[in-house]
């Protein structure tokens, strides 16, 4: 499992770290019983808090991605790659709602936004 952290983005890096996991979830690098790094090797190796990488587990078990067991660590749990996909829409939805608001004030229009989410998402795909 690789998790990269970008120290200059605004984004924390516990969700970073959550975004990472779904992402392999969804692209089935990380399958139903696969192991996660404890919490304090995960943190050793990105050398990162310990309190970081708790929250991003703790998230990604309240969310329903992994579930712990005592002594033993966290695993995938066997979700649909539908209903990640569906959270994930969900997170999206609101994520635009952000962004036309903005929009709407700056007075940007719909065909200058949808050119800046084009350039976004093909510099981000490739």
């Amino acid at each position: 499992m690789d998790i990269i952290i970008n120290n200059s983005s605004s984004v924390p890096i516990y969700e970073q770290i959550e975004e990472q996991i779904k992402s392999q979830i969804m692209t089935g690098e990380l399958v139903e019983g696969d192991a996660l790094p404890s919490m304090r090797v995960l943190a050793k190796d990105l050398k990162i808090s310990i309190i970081t990488t708790k929250r991003a587990y703790e998230d990604l078990e309240r969310d329903g991605f992994i579930f712990s067991v005592t002594g033993k660590g966290s695993f995938i749990k066997g979700i649909s790659t539908d209903l990640v996909k569906e959270k994930m829409m969900y997170d999206i939805q609101e994520l635009f709602e952000k962004a036309v608001d903005k929009a709407i004030v700056g007075k940007v229009t719909y065909g200058e936004l949808m050119e800046t989410l084009k350039l976004l998402y093909e510099e981000k795909s490739n």
